[in-house]
């Protein structure tokens, strides 16, 4: 079988190939059976992928990872065709007419001081935009379910803040954080699993909030946790194996210590020569 339309642009031809896979005579089997709802996970996976290759600082993977996430949104595209919702024209041309609408400092009269006061007026375009559309009566209902739960609090906190319900200073959400710490502790005491549940979920997200209030991604930074917990336990591994020991064999606090270990061995390598 030859490469539809391989003639024609790149973005064309994405086009052409995802219309043949579809196309119910000689497509694939596979993605004829697909639907939005089966192919959403996909492309929440691909998002993530896409991230982690940027927080690896693997660019070369990066160009493929976000081939990966633009088929995601021809797939979605196609299928919206087929059932004629709209296409993939439809797609790049709401967008074009969204960044065009949310920066009248670039494409229109207005100006912007500063990244804070464009971030204001950013909320203040999106909040008339969800008021014309009559997505909702609460401010929060299209920040999306989907979303991982930290980015979601973080979004829910962000919004909330819009309308002047935040803490005015980082400071005072520090004081909740410890606040919530004393109940986590409270309900530990308790032996009531489910309270203690709750009040986990309390101190993650006040501590999400505090992160909001420093600027900080708590997302990407609890990423780099992960990170970070994954390479000084390898270090634990490596040194373990090297020693012909298993972790059997080892106690807590010897664990401890090569986890230390690798700490001051990368506090070393950041050190400049």
């Amino acid at each position: 079988m030859s490469d539809p339309s391989e003639n024609t642009s790149p973005i064309e031809r994405l086009r052409a190939i995802m219309a043949k896979l579809r196309d119910p005579n000689g497509g694939c089997p596979w993605d004829l059976e697909q639907d939005f709802r089966s192919i959403a996970p996909y492309t929440i996976e691909e998002a993530y992928e896409v991230a982690d290759a940027i927080e690896r600082e693997r660019y070369d993977e990066l160009k493929d990872e976000l081939g990966d996430l633009l088929l995601q949104v021809i797939f979605h595209s196609q299928m919206a065709q087929e059932a004629e919702l709209f296409d993939f024209d439809d797609v790049v041309q709401a967008i074009n007419d969204k960044m065009i609408r949310r920066h009248p400092h670039v494409f229109g009269d207005a100006s912007s001081r500063d990244a804070d006061t464009q971030t204001l007026e950013w909320e203040a375009i999106k909040a008339a935009e969800r008021k014309a559309s009559d997505k909702g009566e609460s401010l929060l209902d299209d920040v999306p379910v989907a979303l991982p739960a930290i980015k979601r609090a973080q979004k829910l906190q962000k919004r909330a803040a819009t309308v002047g319900f935040d803490w005015p200073t980082a400071e005072q959400v520090l004081d909740k954080v410890d606040e919530e710490l004393a109940e986590v502790r409270e309900a530990m005491a308790s032996g009531d699993i489910d309270a203690v549940a709750e009040e986990i979920g309390d101190l993650v997200f006040v501590s999400t909030n505090l992160g909001r209030k420093m600027k900080v991604d708590v997302e990407a930074a609890t990423r780099a946790a992960n990170t970070k917990f994954e390479r000084r336990f390898r270090h634990i591994e490596v040194s373990l194996a090297a020693g012909g020991r298993k972790f059997a064999d080892t106690s807590l606090a010897e664990m401890e210590g090569l986890w230390d270990e690798a700490k001051t061995l990368e506090k070393a390598a950041r050190q400049p020569v």
